[in-house]
Protein backbone atom coordinates (compact mmCIF):
# COMPACT_ATOMS: atom_id res chain seq x y z
CA UNK A 1 0.00 0.00 0.00
CA UNK A 2 1.56 3.28 -1.48
CA UNK A 3 1.96 5.53 1.90
CA UNK A 4 3.55 9.48 2.51
CA UNK A 5 4.82 11.51 5.25
CA UNK A 6 5.33 15.23 4.28
CA UNK A 7 7.33 16.20 7.15
CA UNK A 8 10.28 14.56 5.94
CA UNK A 9 9.30 14.46 2.31
CA UNK A 10 9.17 11.02 1.46
CA UNK A 11 7.46 8.93 -0.26
CA UNK A 12 6.89 4.59 -0.38
CA UNK A 13 5.70 3.26 -3.51
CA UNK A 14 6.49 -0.04 -5.73
CA UNK A 15 7.24 -0.25 -9.13
CA UNK A 16 3.47 -0.44 -10.33
CA UNK A 17 2.87 2.71 -8.42
CA UNK A 18 5.79 4.58 -10.22
CA UNK A 19 4.49 3.31 -13.66
CA UNK A 20 1.55 4.29 -12.72
CA UNK A 21 2.29 7.94 -11.58
CA UNK A 22 4.07 8.15 -14.84
CA UNK A 23 1.05 7.40 -17.52
CA UNK A 24 -0.82 9.60 -15.40
CA UNK A 25 1.50 12.39 -15.39
CA UNK A 26 2.11 12.28 -19.61
CA UNK A 27 -1.92 11.70 -20.39
CA UNK A 28 -1.18 8.03 -21.42
CA UNK A 29 -3.54 5.42 -21.17
CA UNK A 30 -3.43 2.85 -17.91
CA UNK A 31 -3.28 -0.59 -18.93
CA UNK A 32 -6.33 -2.81 -16.23
CA UNK A 33 -2.71 -4.85 -14.66
CA UNK A 34 -2.20 -1.21 -13.10
CA UNK A 35 -5.47 -0.85 -11.71
CA UNK A 36 -4.69 -2.12 -8.22
CA UNK A 37 -1.52 0.17 -7.90
CA UNK A 38 -4.35 3.13 -9.16
CA UNK A 39 -6.94 2.67 -6.43
CA UNK A 40 -4.33 1.95 -3.91
CA UNK A 41 -2.53 5.48 -4.99
CA UNK A 42 -6.21 7.33 -4.82
CA UNK A 43 -6.91 5.68 -1.37
CA UNK A 44 -3.62 6.93 0.03
CA UNK A 45 -4.51 10.58 -1.14
CA UNK A 46 -1.80 10.81 -4.19
CA UNK A 47 -4.65 10.73 -6.81
CA UNK A 48 -7.59 13.07 -6.65
CA UNK A 49 -10.98 11.85 -7.09
CA UNK A 50 -10.75 13.52 -10.77
CA UNK A 51 -7.73 11.86 -11.82
CA UNK A 52 -5.03 14.26 -11.01
CA UNK A 53 -1.99 13.85 -9.72
CA UNK A 54 -1.51 15.25 -5.61
CA UNK A 55 0.31 18.24 -5.74
CA UNK A 56 2.96 16.62 -3.30
CA UNK A 57 3.85 14.16 -6.00
CA UNK A 58 4.87 16.98 -8.56
CA UNK A 59 8.36 17.48 -7.50
CA UNK A 60 9.21 13.50 -7.68
CA UNK A 61 7.17 12.94 -11.01
CA UNK A 62 9.61 15.72 -12.61
CA UNK A 63 12.84 14.05 -11.23
CA UNK A 64 10.82 10.13 -12.75
CA UNK A 65 10.16 11.62 -15.85
CA UNK A 66 13.28 14.05 -16.96
CA UNK A 67 16.20 12.95 -15.31
CA UNK A 68 19.98 14.48 -16.05
CA UNK A 69 21.33 11.66 -13.92
CA UNK A 70 20.41 8.57 -12.75
CA UNK A 71 22.45 6.90 -10.17
CA UNK A 72 21.65 3.02 -9.55
CA UNK A 73 22.98 0.90 -6.26
CA UNK A 74 22.99 -2.61 -6.71
CA UNK A 75 23.75 -4.58 -3.30
CA UNK A 76 24.26 -8.39 -2.55
CA UNK A 77 24.34 -9.76 0.48
CA UNK A 78 22.97 -13.13 2.51
CA UNK A 79 19.63 -11.50 2.73
CA UNK A 80 19.90 -11.62 -1.47
CA UNK A 81 19.40 -8.38 -3.78
CA UNK A 82 18.09 -5.17 -3.42
CA UNK A 83 18.29 -2.00 -5.68
CA UNK A 84 18.39 1.33 -4.63
CA UNK A 85 19.48 4.43 -6.37
CA UNK A 86 19.37 8.48 -7.73
CA UNK A 87 16.71 10.40 -9.68
CA UNK A 88 18.99 14.01 -10.42
CA UNK A 89 16.01 15.94 -11.87
CA UNK A 90 16.90 19.68 -13.20
CA UNK A 91 15.37 20.97 -10.05
CA UNK A 92 14.79 18.35 -7.31
CA UNK A 93 16.82 14.75 -6.84
CA UNK A 94 15.17 12.07 -5.20
CA UNK A 95 17.06 9.02 -3.47
CA UNK A 96 14.92 5.42 -3.73
CA UNK A 97 16.06 2.56 -0.89
CA UNK A 98 14.59 -0.73 -1.08
CA UNK A 99 14.29 -3.09 2.03
CA UNK A 100 14.46 -7.00 2.01
CA UNK A 101 11.58 -8.78 1.72
CA UNK A 102 9.12 -5.60 0.64
CA UNK A 103 8.02 -4.62 -2.49
CA UNK A 104 8.11 -0.75 -1.89
CA UNK A 105 11.03 1.76 -1.96
CA UNK A 106 11.41 4.22 -0.07
CA UNK A 107 11.43 7.85 -2.19
CA UNK A 108 13.06 11.02 -0.04
CA UNK A 109 13.83 14.12 -1.32
CA UNK A 110 18.03 15.04 -1.07
CA UNK A 111 19.67 18.38 -1.30
CA UNK A 112 21.52 18.93 -4.53
CA UNK A 113 24.48 19.73 -2.46
CA UNK A 114 24.57 16.35 -0.35
CA UNK A 115 24.40 13.97 -3.09
CA UNK A 116 27.80 12.18 -2.36
CA UNK A 117 27.01 12.19 1.21
CA UNK A 118 23.40 10.04 0.59
CA UNK A 119 25.36 7.10 -1.89
CA UNK A 120 28.01 6.71 1.17
CA UNK A 121 25.08 6.45 3.68
CA UNK A 122 22.67 4.15 1.43
CA UNK A 123 25.84 1.79 0.82
CA UNK A 124 26.69 2.04 4.78
CA UNK A 125 30.62 3.51 4.15
CA UNK A 126 31.93 4.45 7.77
CA UNK A 127 35.44 5.27 8.66
CA UNK A 128 37.58 1.77 9.01
CA UNK A 129 40.55 1.14 11.55
CA UNK A 130 40.80 -2.10 10.20
CA UNK A 131 45.38 -2.92 9.94
CA UNK A 132 46.46 -3.02 6.30
CA UNK A 133 48.02 -6.22 6.74
CA UNK A 134 48.05 -9.34 3.72
CA UNK A 135 47.82 -8.71 0.44
CA UNK A 136 46.75 -6.01 -1.07
CA UNK A 137 45.55 -7.43 -4.16
CA UNK A 138 44.00 -11.13 -5.13
CA UNK A 139 43.60 -12.34 -8.39
CA UNK A 140 41.40 -15.05 -9.63
CA UNK A 141 38.85 -16.18 -12.26
CA UNK A 142 35.03 -15.54 -11.62
CA UNK A 143 34.52 -19.50 -11.82
CA UNK A 144 36.72 -19.98 -9.12
CA UNK A 145 35.18 -16.86 -7.20
CA UNK A 146 31.41 -18.54 -7.97
CA UNK A 147 32.70 -21.79 -6.70
CA UNK A 148 34.04 -20.07 -3.45
CA UNK A 149 30.22 -18.32 -2.97
CA UNK A 150 28.63 -21.73 -3.97
CA UNK A 151 30.27 -23.51 -1.14
CA UNK A 152 29.19 -20.61 1.49
CA UNK A 153 26.10 -20.88 0.46
CA UNK A 154 25.70 -24.94 0.94
CA UNK A 155 27.76 -25.10 4.30
CA UNK A 156 26.25 -27.18 6.88
CA UNK A 157 27.44 -24.15 9.76
CA UNK A 158 29.01 -20.99 9.44
CA UNK A 159 31.68 -22.79 11.80
CA UNK A 160 32.51 -24.94 8.54
CA UNK A 161 32.18 -22.26 5.74
CA UNK A 162 36.12 -21.52 5.99
CA UNK A 163 36.94 -24.91 5.52
CA UNK A 164 34.35 -25.65 2.64
CA UNK A 165 35.18 -22.52 0.61
CA UNK A 166 39.10 -23.17 0.68
CA UNK A 167 38.59 -26.67 -0.47
CA UNK A 168 35.90 -25.42 -3.17
CA UNK A 169 38.88 -22.51 -4.42
CA UNK A 170 41.37 -25.38 -4.71
CA UNK A 171 39.05 -27.88 -6.35
CA UNK A 172 38.02 -24.92 -8.98
CA UNK A 173 41.55 -23.56 -9.45
CA UNK A 174 42.81 -27.11 -10.64
CA UNK A 175 45.30 -29.46 -10.01
CA UNK A 176 48.02 -27.42 -11.56
CA UNK A 177 46.90 -24.33 -9.91
CA UNK A 178 47.43 -22.53 -6.55
CA UNK A 179 44.11 -21.43 -4.59
CA UNK A 180 43.96 -17.90 -4.91
CA UNK A 181 46.05 -16.19 -1.57
CA UNK A 182 43.14 -14.23 0.41
CA UNK A 183 40.24 -14.84 -1.55
CA UNK A 184 38.73 -17.20 0.48
CA UNK A 185 39.01 -15.82 3.65
CA UNK A 186 37.50 -12.28 1.96
CA UNK A 187 34.29 -14.31 0.94
CA UNK A 188 34.02 -15.86 4.68
CA UNK A 189 34.24 -12.48 5.67
CA UNK A 190 32.07 -10.76 2.59
CA UNK A 191 28.95 -8.57 4.82
CA UNK A 192 27.59 -7.44 0.89
CA UNK A 193 28.94 -6.38 -2.42
CA UNK A 194 27.54 -3.43 -4.32
CA UNK A 195 27.80 -1.87 -7.26
CA UNK A 196 27.20 1.92 -8.25
CA UNK A 197 26.72 2.79 -11.93
CA UNK A 198 25.85 7.02 -12.99
CA UNK A 199 24.18 7.45 -16.60
CA UNK A 200 23.26 10.13 -17.97
CA UNK A 201 22.64 11.96 -21.75
CA UNK A 202 25.74 12.37 -23.42
CA UNK A 203 27.37 12.76 -26.87
CA UNK A 204 29.73 11.17 -28.35
CA UNK A 205 31.04 14.04 -31.01
CA UNK A 206 28.63 12.35 -33.97
CA UNK A 207 25.12 12.30 -31.70
CA UNK A 208 23.29 12.30 -28.89
CA UNK A 209 23.58 8.75 -26.75
CA UNK A 210 23.80 7.51 -23.28
CA UNK A 211 26.98 7.83 -21.25
CA UNK A 212 27.68 5.54 -18.44
CA UNK A 213 30.43 4.92 -15.20
CA UNK A 214 30.32 2.72 -12.29
CA UNK A 215 32.93 0.40 -9.68
CA UNK A 216 31.92 -1.93 -7.65
CA UNK A 217 33.22 -2.81 -3.86
CA UNK A 218 33.06 -5.74 -1.76
CA UNK A 219 32.79 -4.62 1.85
CA UNK A 220 34.31 -7.26 4.02
CA UNK A 221 34.13 -6.24 6.99
CA UNK A 222 36.69 -6.98 9.80
CA UNK A 223 39.15 -7.33 6.23
CA UNK A 224 37.89 -4.23 5.00
CA UNK A 225 36.65 -2.92 1.52
CA UNK A 226 37.94 -3.89 -1.43
CA UNK A 227 37.46 -2.67 -5.10
CA UNK A 228 36.71 -4.92 -7.43
CA UNK A 229 39.14 -3.60 -9.86
CA UNK A 230 38.32 -6.56 -12.86
CA UNK A 231 35.56 -7.04 -14.68
CA UNK A 232 35.43 -3.08 -14.16
CA UNK A 233 32.07 -1.59 -14.26
CA UNK A 234 30.19 -1.16 -15.76
CA UNK A 235 29.76 -4.94 -17.04
CA UNK A 236 27.31 -5.73 -20.08
CA UNK A 237 24.97 -8.82 -19.67
CA UNK A 238 26.16 -12.16 -20.61
CA UNK A 239 29.95 -10.26 -20.90
CA UNK A 240 31.74 -12.74 -18.94
CA UNK A 241 32.15 -16.22 -18.17
CA UNK A 242 34.02 -18.52 -15.49
CA UNK A 243 37.39 -17.62 -17.31
CA UNK A 244 37.26 -13.95 -16.98
CA UNK A 245 39.98 -12.59 -14.70
CA UNK A 246 38.53 -11.05 -10.79
CA UNK A 247 41.13 -8.61 -9.11
CA UNK A 248 40.15 -7.32 -5.91
CA UNK A 249 42.16 -4.46 -4.49
CA UNK A 250 42.05 -3.08 -0.85
CA UNK A 251 41.08 0.75 -0.35
CA UNK A 252 40.46 2.79 2.05
CA UNK A 253 36.44 4.33 2.61
CA UNK A 254 38.20 7.69 1.82
CA UNK A 255 39.16 6.40 -1.50
CA UNK A 256 35.55 5.24 -1.82
CA UNK A 257 34.28 8.51 -1.21
CA UNK A 258 37.29 10.41 -3.75
CA UNK A 259 35.23 7.15 -6.24
CA UNK A 260 31.70 8.16 -5.77
CA UNK A 261 32.29 12.14 -6.16
CA UNK A 262 34.40 10.79 -9.23
CA UNK A 263 31.33 8.94 -10.18
CA UNK A 264 29.15 12.00 -10.93
CA UNK A 265 29.24 14.08 -14.13
CA UNK A 266 30.51 17.62 -14.36
CA UNK A 267 28.60 20.18 -15.93
CA UNK A 268 30.90 19.92 -18.98
CA UNK A 269 29.70 16.31 -19.52
CA UNK A 270 25.91 16.69 -19.31
CA UNK A 271 25.82 20.28 -21.18
CA UNK A 272 25.17 19.48 -24.49
CA UNK A 273 27.61 20.61 -27.21
CA UNK A 274 27.44 23.93 -28.76
CA UNK A 275 26.78 24.03 -32.76
CA UNK A 276 29.40 24.87 -35.20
Amino acid sequence: MPSFDLSRYRFRLSDDDLAAVALLATGEPVPDRLAPAVAGLREAGLIWPDGRLAEALLPLVNALLGPSVIVGVETAGRQGKLAHGLLVGSEDVFSHEAWPGEGESEYVRVDRNMVVWELARMVNLQRSGVPLTGPGTVDSTLGVLDAGLAAMDHAASAADEPVAVRAALAAAAGPYAQAPEGLAELIVQLRCSWRMTAAWPGHDGTGPGVTARGFAIWDCGPLGHWYRELPAEPVMEDATGPTTPLRLTRVLPKEIWRMIADLLPDDSETAAPSAA
